[in-house]
């Protein structure tokens, strides 16, 4: 073969080597081609990422709708829980009128009774009267004892026991009689009914107290179970019977209002020992044991106010009295010049325990 003519068959694949590597031209088929694939491929990109944002949006709005609900069943069950707290209509309306206003930045005083009405009593008298100064300030609280069988004068019913108060005009009547007692004026009540609070004590797991003597002195008791002095924890049915027990006391209803004292105490010390996020539900578990004119969410404020001072205290002390007889019936009677002196103590925040109390509580024959 000729030179030449192999020269130009090589020259001719070369030329159809470099037509086979030729970029084209803009504007030809094969570019709008190649165009119409990666825009393709942009919108299905784009059609996925809208997928997962419309779901994204869905599980969110799930998760919003979810808390909302939550949220409003939790605020119905703290509702409910109130108002199972509240007094009746007739009663709050009542107590409203002779309760004093207060405000958080000051000490205000709260009446606290224990109700033992049985199914069969038609008007039950209170067992247990406590008048508690409360300083959220210094986190102080002061427990003052009010003997039950204290004489006094009551309006439309003459010479009674202070407990009557309550059997004749309820709550109201309570808080008045005490107010006339003390001299102070009262901001807040709430009454503790003792068949509910064994499962109180139950729910708490049970309660601390320093139980400061035994229930067998007299070789008698009210409530059949045995308490020995000393340190332990109470199940509901024994802190029930440590509040209840006076029979089995050589100074009876006296030192049964001092149990009431420190058992109202340990009860506290037990709720605000809970960590922070356990205190709402243990004072919810307060609920069904006590009525009050304070709303749930105002007593778990208190609670927190208490449990964040630095050192929270509680002074405890009852009204100086001696006990007796007049016309066969049997009456503290309230020694005034030691009470007026206690009181100014308890007013000013200070321990009333250290008053200069001349004649301490005694107890005569019954």
């Amino acid at each position: 073969m000729p030179k030449h003519e192999a020269h130009t068959e090589l020259n001719h694949d070369m030329d159809s080597s470099q037509d086979s590597y030729s970029v084209p031209e803009r504007g030809s088929d094969s570019t709008e081609s190649l165009d119409d694939q990666e825009l393709i491929r942009v919108r299905k990109k784009r059609k996925k990422h809208g997928r997962v944002k419309k779901i994204a949006l869905i599980v969110a709005g799930i998760i919003v709708a979810v808390v909302l609900v939550a949220g409003a069943a939790f605020a119905f069950y703290l509702n409910t829980l109130s108002d199972s707290m509240k007094l009746d209509q007739q009663q709050a309306s009542e107590l409203n009128s002779v309760l004093s206003e207060s405000t958080a930045q000051e000490p205000f005083y709260v009446l606290l009774l224990g109700s033992d009405a049985r199914e069969s009593d038609v008007a039950s008298r209170s067992d247990t009267m406590i008048l508690v100064r409360v300083d959220t300030n210094v986190g102080k609280a002061t427990l003052v004892s009010i003997p039950r069988d204290t004489k006094v004068e009551i309006e439309g019913h003459g010479t009674q026991k202070i407990n009557a108060a309550y059997a004749f005009d309820g709550p109201a009547g309570a808080v008045a009689a005490v107010e006339d007692l003390s001299g102070i004026e009262i901001s807040h009540y709430a009454e503790i009914h003792f068949d509910e609070l064994e499962t109180a004590v139950d729910q708490l797991g049970g309660i601390w107290v320093d139980i400061p003597v035994s229930n067998n002195q007299t070789g008698t008791s009210n409530t059949g179970v045995e308490l020995n002095a000393g340190m332990q924890r109470l199940n509901g049915e024994q802190a029930l019977a440590f509040a209840r027990e006076r029979y089995g006391y050589t100074d009876g209803d006296f030192q049964r209002a001092e149990n009431q004292r420190i058992l109202v105490q340990a009860f506290a010390d037990s709720i605000l020992s809970l960590p922070p996020a356990e205190l709402p539900g243990a004072v919810q578990s307060l609920a069904g044991c006590i009525s009050t004119d304070f709303d749930l969410s105002e007593l778990v404020s208190l609670a927190q106010t208490f449990q964040s001072a630095e050192h929270y205290y509680f002074y405890s002390c009852s009204v100086p009295s001696t006990t007796q007889t007049i016309d066969g019936v049997s009456y503290a009677i309230t020694l005034e010049d030691e009470w007026a002196n206690m009181m100014q103590m308890v007013d000013t925040g200070q321990d009333p325990s250290k008053a200069n109390v001349l004649a301490q509580n005694t107890q005569g024959n019954n």
